[in-house]
C-alpha cells in the first residue's frame, strides 16, 4: 500500500491512542508504521475554534475516522467537510449511546454512507491500518 493519510474527527486526542504523536500546530500529526506501510494521522487540533485545521486535516486525506459523541452543529461541518473532500472510506466510532441508525440517516445519499461502524476500540482499529 505504502502511505495513506487518515483525519481523525471528533474526539480530541484520539489518533493518539493509535499512533505516536509528531507535529503539533492547527493540526496534530501522528505516524503509525506497519511493516512497509506508513500511515499518517492527522487531527484538527484547532477546530472548532477555527475552521481552517478542519480543512487541513481532510483535504490529504484518503480515509477517515470519526468519533461521534453527539450529535451537533461540529460533527456536521466534520461530515460536511469530508464529503467536499471526497472521503470515500472510513469509520464512525459511536459513544455515549449514539445510535447507528441515527448517523446513517445523516449520510445517506453521500459518499460517507460506504464508512463503516467499528467499536470504540483503538488497538483493533490499529490493526484494521492500512487497509
Amino acid at each position: 500500500m505504502g502511505n495513506l493519510t487518515v483525519a481523525v474527527l471528533g474526539a480530541t486526542n484520539y489518533a493518539s491512542s493509535i499512533a505516536k504523536k509528531g507535529t503539533s500546530t492547527d493540526i496534530t500529526l501522528y505516524d503509525l508504521k506497519k511493516d512497509d506501510d506508513i500511515v499518517t494521522l492527522i487531527e484538527p487540533t484547532r477546530y472548532p475554534d477555527r475552521l481552517a485545521p478542519l480543512f487541513y486535516a481532510c483535504s490529504p486525506a484518503k480515509k477517515a475516522i470519526v468519533t461521534i459523541d453527539e450529535l451537533n452543529a461540529t460533527i456536521g461541518e466534520s461530515l460536511v467537510m469530508l464529503q467536499c473532500c471526497g472521503i470515500k472510506s472510513g469509520y464512525f466510532i459511536l459513544r455515549n449511546y449514539i445510535q447507528q441508525e441515527k448517523v446513517e440517516q445523516l449520510v445517506k445519499g453521500t459518499i460517507l454512507e460506504k464508512f463503516k461502524f467499528a467499536a470504540d476500540n483503538p488497538a483493533a482499529l490499529k490493526e484494521t491500518l492500512p487497509s
